[in-house]
């Protein structure tokens, strides 16, 4: 299971040895790690699809219970591997061994919450309208309806999570929990850790008797995997976290297929902070400082990253930017996880340097060589921000923007201008709130979650939470690819009327075997159905 061999898992065989060959890399050192992986062919991913497709019809039956004694197991499994992953992911993204544990510790913790979820069964939202044959002046039909799986799921891995995002990240747990197989589409940059996590999946569905196809996973060297898993008539459903370039162009091709399939991807997201004048004024140093440590942890690459900062032009944020930029200069460049990101993000941070009406605050120079990143901090002012709808894009690193504006005016104009994001904060008194009810009206159409007085880096795995919002965000601000919510992305509801007994699954069957809660005639209770 601890084995890295380099080479796709196609259920329970080895994909071949023949395919496009390359290596992970290793940011700190600039150089490339063996093994060679092997790109898929065409014809291991038509078979991982046919092998997922004839597995569906088993494990779309699954019970809860089953489903959970799998899920717990694919927990055991990544725990046991964890020194394989400790040492694997600090030499192919750079990261230390406290984040990998801590990110081990969240992927582990995603597949035991949905094991919970399933073993309870409620998440199902069964209903049930009771019929009335007597009823005039026609008779009213007895109808039962609750989530059903749809079928098998991609998932494309993140380049920032090697495991919270990546193979057994929260995509492949709910595809599970839903009854769906799953096909990941590995992230170049973390093969390795890619392959350990498919090997501890594929143990525990050999231990627990899962069918054959349950789940595959894919190694590509380019885009023409990813293209044609999203493509196939097999696939029901796409879950993606990555770039806004590569998720619109695959949502695109989910959209085009002749059935077309739900594309639920995260993609991008500047999490805008808002300062209004109470907070500065009672904390200003505070907020600074915790502002400071959610813009460079772990280098800047989180999706949660505060990329834009707005406050009104007052001796307060005078002091808030002076704080910050004292703070921004003193942090030590460090190194990012792929040349492509270094590469973007000297790219962004270069362009910002050179844009008209944007100050650099404070830029910190890298001492050393290859992937290494200095954190940035740029001030512009509401006119110019305005204008230059370049500068509300992403920047993916240690780089936050300051906006000024003059007044309430500009100030819902600058939240208006927003495109759809995972957060948006407010830091602010009791009274600042009260009297900014139009502002927080507005964060609430652009944002899947809306932080008062912290930050948003730092998503917390539970029942409530909602990591999704408008696009650009994620392609469909209806969902969530965090907590137990994450689960209905892979399902759909069926309904069935006048449907004897015995044809109906457990969660409708009007004992309730099962003691879940159901809505019976519009209310919430566990009871029979009498």
């Amino acid at each position: 299971m601890n084995e890295i061999k380099g080479t796709s898992l196609i259920g329970y065989q080895r994909g071949a040895l023949g395919g496009t060959a390359f290596r992970a890399f290793d940011p700190s050192r600039g150089e490339s790690i063996a093994p060679d992986f092997h790109s898929a062919s065409l014809a291991e991913l038509d078979r991982a699809a046919r092998i997922a497709e004839s597995a569906f019809h088993t494990t779309s039956r699954f019970s809860g219970k089953t489903k959970a004694v799998f899920l717990r197991k694919i927990a055991a499994n990544l725990e046991w591997l964890a020194d394989g992953f400790v040492s694997r992911i600090a030499q192919e993204a750079a990261l230390p061994e406290a984040r990998i544990r801590a990110e081990l510790g969240r992927t582990c913790f995603q597949h035991r919450m949905f094991a919970d979820l399933v073993e309870e069964g409620s998440w199902v939202a069964a209903r049930l309208d009771r019929g009335d044959p007597q009823r005039q002046p026609q008779p009213k039909p007895a109808l039962r309806s609750m989530l059903r799986p749809l079928g098998p799921v991609a998932v494309f891995c993140a380049g920032n999570f090697p495991l919270a995002y990546s193979v057994a990240g929260g995509d492949t747990a709910s595809a599970f929990a839903a009854g769906c197989p799953v096909i990941v589409n590995a992230h170049y940059a973390h093969p390795g850790a890619a392959e350990l996590a498919g090997n501890a999946i594929i143990e525990a569905a050999r231990s627990c008797g899962m069918p054959e196809g349950t789940f595959s996973l894919l190694f590509s060297a380019g885009q023409e995997i990813g293209q044609a898993l999203v493509q196939h008539p097999s696939i029901k459903a796409v879950g993606f976290t990555g770039s806004r370039r590569g998720g619109t162009a695959l949502m695109r091709l989910a959209g085009a297929r002749p059935e077309p399939i739900p594309f639920y991807a995260e993609m991008s997201s500047v999490n805008p902070i808002f300062f209004l004048p109470g907070a500065l004024r009672e904390r200003g140093d505070a907020i600074a400082a915790g502002l400071h440590s959610s813009v460079t942890q772990g280098v800047g690459q989180f999706c949660t990253n505060p990329g834009l900062l707005f406050a009104a032009r007052n001796p307060e944020t005078n002091a808030l930017a002076e704080k910050l930029k004292g703070l921004m200069s003193q942090t030590p460049a460090a190194v990012m996880l792929t040349p492509g990101i270094h590469q973007a993000y000297q790219s962004a941070t270069g362009a910002r340097v050179n844009s008209e009406g944007v100050r650099t605050l404070a830029q910190v120079t890298p001492t050393g060589s290859g992937c290494q990143a200095g954190a940035a901090l740029f001030a512009t002012d509401a006119e110019t921000f305005l204008k230059r709808r370049e500068l509300a894009e992403e920047v993916f690193g240690p780089e936050t923007l300051l906006i000024t504006h003059n007044d309430r005016t500009q100030l819902l104009a600058l939240a208006e201008s927003l495109e759809g994001q995972l957060t948006a904060t407010v830091h602010a008194t009791e009274s600042d709130l009260a009297e900014h009810a139009d502002l927080l009206a507005i964060l609430e159409r652009k944002a899947g979650r809306i932080v008062f007085n912290g930050y948003p880096t730092g998503v917390e795995v539970g029942h409530a939470i909602v990591h999704g919002g408008p696009f650009p965000a994620t392609s469909d601000g209806r969902t969530t690819s965090v907590g137990t919510r994450a689960v209905e992305r892979f399902t759909r509801l069926v309904c069935w009327q006048n449907a004897p007994e015995a044809q109906l699954p457990e969660e409708l069957q009007a004992a309730n075997p099962l003691g879940i809660w159901r809505q019976l005639d519009g209310r919430l209770t566990r009871d029979p159905l009498s």
